[in-house]
């Protein structure tokens, strides 16, 4: 399962409206990729379809979807929101991660 913090809940409702999905209806699509300086990068997107290996999720609101693939790296992460002086956005808490970038956007396992 991901879980969404309240302030992460705040701001996917607010760009899920301003980019045209209604976060009642709609999902954010949370992924994992190869990339990224220390091996794997996250992805994040609005979606309002459903693939046959998605995994659907539902926390504090806020539908998500994840592949299946994705889905094992991901198992207990949060999905946070950031708007601080060192930088704004979205931050991936991920226990599975042994290392992470400086940037908070790569990992590795």
């Amino acid at each position: 399962m991901i879980k969404v913090s309240e302030t992460a809940k705040s701001k996917v409702a607010q760009l899920m409206s301003e980019e045209g999905f209604d976060a009642a209806r709609d999902f954010v699509r949370v992924g994992v990729k190869s990339g990224g300086c220390s091996g794997l990068s996250y992805e994040l997107n609005f979606d309002n379809t459903t693939q046959q290996d998605d995994k659907l999720f539902e926390d504090n609101g806020v539908k998500i979807i994840v592949d299946k693939k994705s889905f094992l790296y991901l198992v207990g992460t949060t999905l946070e929101y950031s708007g601080g002086l060192n930088g704004k956005g979205f931050v991936f808490n991920n226990p599975n991660a042994n290392r992470t970038c400086g940037c908070g956007e790569s990992f590795s396992l």
